[in-house]
């Protein structure tokens, strides 16, 4: 009698199991399927049907950089964005070709961040190094663009090279062209910090400068950071192809004490809209450079890389102004073919 009771109770106990398992399955099901009805449909197409629509949308993501304004952007970039256009690659309109160590990368991260314009990350060297390559391949290698969207790309070794000129001409000789020219003295102390950081050996900056070494001595015009800052002559090659309606010489010094000044400049220069201003820089006390609230690819404050405002060595006063000498009667030379003083000392 005992037997038959539990076996009894064993029964009724897996009944109640099986009970219990079904209607927690279909609580379940039911649960998971109203939650699938309520997800966006796009999260439940296949991966292979999202690839294109994320390419789209990250390519012509607009960044809105006037804290909510949205009237201030172009209404056509919600159109562009709701059209899902594919953008494509161009040749670049304008181009940042010098001067090296004079603020070109500070430029070119400043004027990126305005939703006209797209530019290539890196120096691309094409019209020095790369030129055999072909067109084409120098298209690859530029941002894709929508319709109106302004390509740029900065190399500022174009300045100098010789050949970069006609090679520019012939692909365009519309091309806008971006100097941002700097205190050759100071240049040539910036240079010479950058070259001594990935080569320790080197001599001193006094021993370089001049021929023997000694500061009564010739100035070296050999020695490239010295040789570039004789600016007139690059420019000389420059104007034989553009006219100097063309280039917009931009001061390396006020592009770092007034960005937004500088910006102001670029952007009338570019035929762009008045988008970056004052409030989109902040300056750095610890680089002693200007930094972004905003930028591309950052949503938080940016400042340039730890390569950007290194210290500079100290130089003897009497050999910066041996230097100072030097330069004054090309800077002026510089000075009458641009129309600008820059005022170096």
């Amino acid at each position: 009698m005992e037997f038959s009771v539990s076996r009894k109770i064993i029964v009724a106990l897996i009944i109640l199991a099986a009970i219990s398992i079904y209607i927690t399955f279909t609580f379940n099901s039911c649960l998971v399927s109203n939650i699938s009805n309520r997800v966006p449909k796009w999260r439940r197409t296949s991966v292979v049907n999202e690839i294109p629509l994320i390419h789209y949308t990250s390519s012509v993501r607009v960044v809105s950089l006037l804290e909510g304004n949205e009237t201030d952007l172009s209404p056509k970039y919600k159109l562009f964005k709701e059209q899902g256009l594919r953008p494509e690659r161009q040749l670049p309109e304008a181009l940042i070709i010098g001067v090296k160590k004079g603020g070109t990368r500070a430029l070119l991260e400043f004027i990126r961040i305005h939703p006209d314009v797209r530019a290539a990350g890196s120096e691309v060297h094409f019209f020095d190094k790369n030129y055999h390559k072909g067109f084409q391949w120098y298209r690859e290698h530029m941002p894709p663009t929508l319709e109106g969207q302004l390509t740029i790309e900065k190399t500022p070794s174009y300045f100098i090279t010789k050949e970069a000129p006609r090679r520019v001409h012939m692909m365009n000789l519309s091309t806008k062209l971006l100097v941002v020219v700097r205190d050759p003295v100071t240049r040539a102390i910036s240079d010479y910090t950058q070259a001594v950081s990935k080569k320790p050996d080197m001599k001193s900056f006094e021993n370089l400068v001049f021929i023997n070494g000694t500061v009564g001595s010739i100035v070296d015009t050999s020695w490239g950071p010295i040789k570039l800052g004789l600016y007139y002559k690059y420019l000389t090659r420059w104007l034989k192809f553009f006219p100097l309606s063309q280039l917009l010489f931009i001061s390396g010094e006020r592009l770092i004490q007034d960005p937004a000044i500088e910006l102001k400049r670029v952007q009338d220069f570019l035929g762009l809209k008045k988008v970056v201003t004052e409030k989109h820089f902040y300056f750095n006390s610890t680089k002693g450079f200007p930094c972004l609230f905003k930028s591309e690819g950052h949503s938080a404050p940016h400042c340039l890389g730890k390569t950007k405002g290194r210290s500079h060595p100290y130089v003897d006063p009497l050999v910066l102004q041996r230097l100072r000498d030097f330069y004054r009667p090309f800077n002026m030379r510089f000075y009458q073919m641009t129309g600008i003083n820059f005022g170096w000392p």
